[in-house]
């Protein structure tokens, strides 16, 4: 029960979205946290993110603590601060507690937030003994003015300041590639079947002029999400060789990253992804889905998450079809404790068992981003046979109802999910 995890946006340093890179402060905290001793036996296991663009792909407001990288009205670079975030079997969203925290003073304020909780968090019950239940027992503002008093205290003592040799010997370790200054920034034309579509999908813009920011998609249709076999690692390896290439990252949307790509080298990457069976152009699409390892391989699982993957990713294979849907988010865990991230999925889907027997509860309107929220539950579970249908028939009103250009999400917060529930229920 310590700090088991600090975590950052997939495409930091990368993208032209972000303040500045949130790895050297993540690390900083990960220095930091490792075997610090108040924190050594916390109630419960401790999780922080940092994220440093406005657009959230690190699921910042699901984390016990997570720090955004601001800016205030001065132009002065700081920190938001969230605390009480998580899934499991009572999710909440973080609240904001410290809504400008100078960038000398992050250690500090996270230290206070920690031993608020290492004080006040609850021990005689697992299931309570997580930031998250802290804060909503207490509730927001008195959690806000407990962490406000430890945080003077640890101020007066003068602790917690880095020295500025060390900051910049760990902002370094960070620091961008050689980008090329005469990388050009055209991306070669081909009629290659599916490269357009990978373009479109999977390839995201980079701060650096020539360059792009390609997400690898380990979700072919009627495969294993987030799967990728030794041969497929060892030949990405040897691609990265042979393109210059030294970084590679793993999302938590069980994807792969390459964060400096040279726009020529695009279609080249392209064939070579294709050959080893990487170059599934649906990231962020219908297909693009998360789940646990449910049943199949895990003990606490109620019911298997791969199989109904697979099975919806068949239902929509169809790449036009996914294009017409839209980015839509499915997420689906084999249990309570979410690791699926169900709670934040535009559609959850929950395994449970029901004396022996599989079924799976519908969640909508959940968000892992910068617009976070939980899903709400549609209604009774369906069985195994049933569910693919269900998801076919709720993405059926959304083509109905939406307006525009609207996301699934966007109709969904709009309309309720009323009409969704009464058409999936229709038929019981």
């Amino acid at each position: 029960n310590c700090v088991r995890n600090v975590t950052a946006d997939q495409f930091a340093g990368a993208t032209p979205e972000e303040i500045e890179d949130p790895r050297p402060l993540a690390e900083i905290i990960r220095q930091w946290s490792t075997l610090h001793p108040e924190f050594t036996y916390l109630p419960r296991k401790f999780k922080i993110a940092v994220g440093g663009a406005a657009h959230d792909r690190a699921a910042l407001k699901f984390h016990d603590v997570a720090v955004e990288i601001v800016k205030n009205e001065a132009g002065e670079t700081g920190y938001r601060v969230y605390a009480g975030g998580g899934m499991g079997r009572t999710p909440y969203v973080a609240h904001v507690v410290g809504e400008f925290v100078a960038r000398e003073d992050i250690l500090a304020f996270i230290e206070a937030v920690m031993r608020v909780y290492n004080q006040s968090g609850r021990r005689d019950n697992i299931y309570k003994a997580r930031i998250k239940i802290l804060v909503a027992a207490l509730g927001a503002e008195e959690m806000k003015k407990q962490i406000a008093r430890e945080f003077v205290e640890i101020k007066a003592a003068g602790t917690l300041q880095l020295p500025q040799d060390e900051l910049d010997r760990i902002a370094a370790y960070f620091a961008p590639p050689d980008f090329e200054a005469a990388a050009t920034d055209e991306t070669p034309a081909s009629s290659e079947p599916g490269f357009a579509d990978w373009l479109r999908n999977n390839i995201a813009e980079h701060r650096a002029p020539g360059y792009a920011i390609a997400t690898i998609s380990l979700k072919p249709i009627g495969g294993v999400p987030g799967d990728a076999s030794d041969a497929q690692l060892d030949a990405l390896a040897d691609l990265m060789d042979g393109f210059g290439m030294a970084e590679i990252r793993v999302s938590h949307e069980q994807n792969l990253v390459l964060p400096h790509v040279k726009k020529r080298d695009l279609l080249a990457i392209y064939a070579r992804l294709k050959a080893l069976g990487l170059a599934t152009p649906n990231a962020g699409l219908v297909s693009d889905i998360i789940a646990c390892p449910g049943l199949d391989y895990c003990d606490l699982a109620n019911a298997r998450a791969i199989p109904i993957a697979q099975a919806i990713s068949e239902r929509f294979a169809d790449l036009d079809r996914q294009h017409t849907i839209g980015e839509l988010k499915i997420k689906i865990s084999g249990c309570i404790n979410a690791c699926g991230h169900h709670h934040a999925g535009h559609i959850g889907i929950l395994g449970v068992d029901k004396k022996g027997v599989e079924f799976y509860q519908l969640q909508l309107g959940g968000s892992g981003a910068e617009d976070a929220s939980i899903g709400e539950i549609l209604g009774p579970a369906f069985a195994t046979s049933e569910i693919v249908d269900k998801v076919e028939e709720m993405i059926g009103v959304y083509l109905e109802k939406r307006e525009g250009h609207e996301r699934f999400l966007d109709t969904v917060r709009r309309i309720g999910i009323a009409p969704f529930k009464e058409r999936v229920y229709a038929a019981h």
